[in-house]
Formats: structure tokens, C-alpha cells, sequence
């Protein structure tokens, strides 16, 4: 397989001098692991004393990270993403509300969103995170299977309500919806409203997208099962392949609570586990889209080769690459260079609610090993072919 990216003049085509700069230096932030920690505590005093710093955080890393404030902010961003053949995918990050309002302003919110996405052909999916609109004391609840009050079962249907409601839309406009993870002990809950969701809507095409976290040791069981209902109901199944985003949490919460963890016991493990869930699904395209949510290059090249070997065209609408906005740039804009769908995770919203997203991109940087000085390595490369 030809090796694609190390190409940091496409990879970086987009970018300015400064924003080459500013790339540089909040990576080489991010790879000083006390200064992320010392970092998030200031931020969230500051935020939380109502000190004037939103602008600076404007300027530094919710640029990098983020699309803008809101829909109409993230547009220059999204025209000249599919100028160089790179979709987006708007992700209102704003997650862990609690009041109903908020839940349902977040719903208003991806219904806008749809709209978007059948306008735009640089927009080719809605996303929501199943905890913008659930409560997360609930989604346990349900979880557990435990009983719910009338209140709480009331609660619930109207969980089911947004779900149905943004689902039922995204089948009427003809575009797709991804669904994201959440943490494993509300995850079977998320779980089975997705399912419920595609039963209903997944008849003809993968409308509805759930997402498995392959850094799970039971993911491959998941994704059999899901292949297996699907043939017996006459479903298609959307699903987007990611490594994992809460790992620490996970170990942390299994080993409080003494049970086995739910994460692979090591990288290596995780790396087999996702790129054999890969090859399960890239197997039964006759059920599964995939959308390969990856930074991992390695992976995206095994993906690439799958396609080569069944003779499966690169822009076949079965097979998606994505990554997040500021990362991995050398993957997804090389991945479209060569015909790819490749599409950037797009998040805005207002400053002060996109912080936890923020928090954790960081904190994820710090802790996957190779990733940021991986970064560096190719922006210190377009630096030097830019002399500057």
C-alpha cells in the first residue's frame, strides 16, 4: 500500500503560517502532561470566577479544535474543508445537561442541524451524543435495568421522543445521523435505543449510525450480534468504529467498584480488537456501512488495502474516514487527495459549554502515546518544507 501521509504540503494546505505557528505551539503544550493538568484547573476556575478569558481561549485552542460558536460561524470552515475534498460533520459538543430545556434546546439544535446536512453536500452527516438528550442519572438507571418512577418513566419516553424525533427526520430528509458512545455503564441503555431506532428507520439504507468503542473487549460480540439481528429483521447497519475516549474513567470506575475492566488490557490489544471489528463488517457490506473513526494510521492503511483486495472503488459510499477537526491532518486530507470519503468531527458551540469537549481532547492528546508527538513531528516537517 502506497504510504499517503507523510504528504504535509496537502496535509497543511489550509493552513496559514500562523495558524502553522499556532498548531505548533498548542502541541507542544499538550505534550507537556502537568502543564494540561495545571492548564484545565486554571481554565475552570477562570470560567467558573466569570474572569474575561473566553476570548483568549477563543483564540488558542477553541480555533484549533473547534468550527465556531455556532452553524453559521463554522462555514467558512466547512466551504473550504470540501474545496480540498474533505467533508464535515457538524457536532454541537455541548453534552451533560440535565434540565429539560437544555436537552431539548440540544435536540432543537441537530434538527437544524439535518437541515444543514440536506442542503450542504460538504455536510454529509448529523451527530449527537446520546447524554444531549438524557439525563445521565437516567441512562444509568435504564441501565441497570433498575425501576423507574412515574416521573422518571415519563422522563424516559420523552428520551425516546428525541430520539424518534431526530431519527424519524433524518429519514425523511435522506441523509444520516451518527450516534456517539457514551461511557459503558449507561452504553447498553444508548444501546438499545439505537437498535429500536434502526429497526424502524434502517429498512432501506443506513439512515441511523450507532458508534462501538473497540477499545471494549466485547465489541466484537456486538457487532456479531447486531449482524445477526439485522439479517433476521431486514436491517442495514451504520456504524462508526472508534478506539475509545474513556479509558481512564473505565479503569478507574471497574476498579472502584471491583469488576473486570471493560477496556482491552493493553494498546496492542485495542489495535487488534478494532482492526478486527474492521474486517468483520468490511465482510458484510451487505449489512454494514462503516464509518472508520480513526487517528491511527496503520489502521487506516489495513482499511485501505481491504478495499483494494475486494476491488471496492475508494469513494464507495459504504466506507467513511473520519477524524476530528485539528488532528491528524495528513490522514484526512491525503486520504481525499487519493478519492477517500474522508470527513473531520466539526464541534462549536459556545465557548464556555464546549469546554469539557476541549478539556478532554487535551487530556487525550496527553495520554495516547505517540499521538502528539506524532503532530509535531509532521508540523515541524511542513515548517521546515515552508523555511520558515
Amino acid at each position: 500500500m502506497k504510504q499517503i501521509f507523510e504528504d504535509t504540503s496537502i496535509a497543511f494546505r489550509l493552513k496559514s503560517d500562523s495558524e502553522l505557528e499556532r498548531a505548533y505551539f498548542l502541541f507542544k503544550l499538550i505534550a507537556n502532561q502537568p502543564l494540561v493538568k495545571i492548564g484545565t484547573a486554571v481554565t475552570n476556575f477562570a470560567l467558573n470566577a466569570h474572569l474575561p478569558v473566553e476570548g483568549l481561549i477563543r483564540a488558542t485552542v477553541f480555533d484549533h479544535f473547534c468550527g465556531g460558536v455556532n452553524e453559521k460561524d463554522c462555514m467558512s470552515v466547512i466551504d473550504n474543508m470540501y474545496e480540498a475534498g474533505v467533508y464535515s460533520i457538524l457536532d454541537y459538543s455541548v453534552e451533560g445537561k440535565t434540565v429539560e430545556n437544555q436537552l431539548d434546546h440540544a435536540l432543537g439544535k441537530i434538527l437544524k442541524v439535518l437541515d444543514f446536512v440536506k442542503e450542504k453536500q460538504a455536510i454529509p452527516f448529523a451527530v449527537f451524543k446520546p447524554t444531549a438528550f438524557a439525563r445521565f442519572g437516567l441512562l444509568e438507571k435504564v441501565n441497570q435495568k433498575a425501576n423507574l418512577s412515574e416521573d422518571e418513566k415519563a422522563e424516559w419516553q420523552r428520551v425516546v421522543n428525541r430520539y424518534d424525533q431526530v431519527c424519524k427526520k433524518a429519514h425523511q430528509l435522506d441523509v444520516s445521523l451518527l450516534i456517539d458512545a457514551e461511557e459503558s455503564w449507561i452504553q447498553e441503555a444508548a444501546d438499545t435505543l439505537a437498535w429500536e431506532m434502526m429497526l424502524k428507520y434502517n429498512k432501506e439504507k443506513p439512515v441511523v449510525f450507532n458508534t462501538a468503542q473497540m477499545y471494549r473487549w466485547d465489541r466484537l460480540e456486538f457487532l456479531n450480534r447486531l449482524y445477526q439481528n439485522a439479517k433476521e429483521y431486514g436491517v442495514k447497519v451504520g456504524i462508526k468504529a472508534v478506539r475509545g475516549a474513556y479509558m481512564e474513567k473505565e479503569n478507574n470506575r471497574a476498579e472502584e467498584h471491583n469488576y473486570k475492566s471493560p477496556i482491552c488490557e493493553s494498546k496492542q490489544a485495542t489495535d487488534i480488537n478494532f482492526d478486527e471489528g474492521i474486517v468483520f463488517m468490511a465482510e458484510r457490506l451487505d449489512v454494514f456501512t462503516i464509518f472508520a473513526g480513526t487517528h491511527n494510521e496503520e489502521s487506516s492503511y489495513k482499511l485501505m488495502q481491504i478495499m483494494a483486495d475486494k476491488g471496492i472503488d475508494n469513494s464507495d459510499q459504504s466506507i467513511w474516514f473520519g477524524q476530528l477537526y485539528g488532528m491528524s491532518d495528513n490522514i484526512s486530507y491525503n486520504l481525499a487527495a487519493n478519492g477517500y470519503n474522508a470527513a473531520k468531527y466539526l464541534p462549536y458551540g459556545p465557548v464556555r459549554d464546549v469546554m469539557p469537549y476541549l478539556i478532554r481532547r487535551a487530556e487525550e492528546n496527553t495520554s495516547v502515546a505517540g499521538q502528539t508527538s506524532r503532530e509535531l513531528e509532521l508540523l515541524r516537517k511542513e515548517r521546515n518544507r515552508r523555511k520558515m
